[in-house]
């Protein structure tokens, strides 16, 4: 038990769901609740930033947004804090551009949007012909950082850990090996195979910046507000595309030494190949306001008291899981608020 949130139970399903017994340390239940407990900290569910506002004296005055009717409420604000990841805080950036800023807010460097990231991939899934229960336990706890370093030589870089769990039988629906009943009585009659006797290895590995992959507003198409949908364009480094490789290699390698019955195909999550759930990069962090959007602070260069405080500060790609490397971030740039 931690401040007040129950023990870890280990049931395994923390990716992608909240917490039957309230022990997952998401910012859902481990900092909103005390945020609103200090009745300085308001939360406006189905609320949705269309433009963040300028003042005459070239700070931010606010936001405009569309409530749960979608009526449009303007908010003044001392600072705004601008978290909407790697593709919706460059697209907030664009709706708000201004006479000062034609090619989006904040925006006088020309890299909002650009330098999109994920996470490398690569991976495979394992069937065991005894039960390993890979299901059990924290759903992040198992990650093999031996590949930290990919190894010289080999004409590779970075590197990145491998995450060894269950394939998500659980939410992946009807989830099958390939070549097997997806549905039906045969499939019922392995279904507790399948929960209990598949592993899965999936990479978290780094992704070059690339100042042509970028982040726009797209000219046709418009959300349901009537405003333009983002555009990700994006041309896939031949040097992640290796790296994904040698983790594919890796993975069967483990897993067959593991004792796998049956190995699948290797899986390219790749960006370019239906991958990258990470966002990285768009608005990235440095000293120069020439060449970034944001001071070490998470400052906007160009706009004293509006903060990005998320993914899209990044420079480079992590070798794992960012959430923990975002959050550590905002609770150092609350000391520049």
């Amino acid at each position: 038990p931690y401040r007040g949130r129950a023990a870890c139970v280990a049931c395994g399903a923390c990716g992608g769901f909240g917490c039957d017994v309230g022990a997952k340390s998401s910012t859902l239940v481990a900092m909103i609740p005390g945020a609103v407990a200090t009745a300085r900290c308001e939360i406006r569910p189905n609320s949705y930033v269309r433009k963040i506002e300028m003042g005459k004296d070239g700070r931010a005055s606010g936001v405009t947004y569309f409530d749960k009717d979608k009526k449009e409420v303007f908010q003044r604000a001392k600072a705004v804090v601008l978290s909407a990841n790697g593709v919706y805080t460059p697209t907030l950036l664009f709706h708000s551009r201004t006479a000062a800023f034609p090619q989006g807010l904040a925006n006088s460097s020309g890299q909002v949007g650009r330098n999109i990231m994920f996470d490398g991939g690569g991976g495979a899934e394992a069937l065991f012909e005894h039960d390993v229960n890979g299901w059990k336990g924290t759903d992040v706890s198992r990650v093999i950082w031996d590949f930290f370093e990919v190894p010289k030589g080999l004409g590779l870089y970075g590197g990145g850990g491998l995450d060894m769990r269950a394939t998500h039988w659980v939410t992946g629906g009807g989830r099958t090996w390939p070549g097997e009943p997806t549905w039906g009585r045969e499939w019922k009659r392995r279904s507790r195979d399948y929960f209990s006797r598949m592993v899965g290895a999936a990479a978290h590995a780094t992704s070059l910046p690339v100042s042509t992959n970028r982040v726009d507003l797209d000219p046709v198409e418009k959300d349901a507000w009537g405003l333009p949908v983002p555009r990700l364009t994006f041309t896939e480094h031949p040097l992640d595309t290796k790296l994904s490789q040698f983790f594919n290699d890796r993975s069967r390698e483990l897993l067959q030494a593991a004792g796998a019955a049956k190995l699948s195909e290797p899986r390219v999550a790749t960006p370019s190949k239906g991958g990258g759930a990470h966002l990285l990069g768009t608005c990235r962090m440095g000293n120069n306001r020439a060449t970034s959007v944001t001071d070490s602070d998470h400052r906007a260069h160009d706009i004293p008291n509006l903060f990005i405080v998320d993914g899209s500060c990044l420079v480079t790609s992590t070798r794992g899981q960012p959430t923990m490397t975002i959050q550590a971030l905002a609770f150092l740039s609350g000391v520049a608020f």
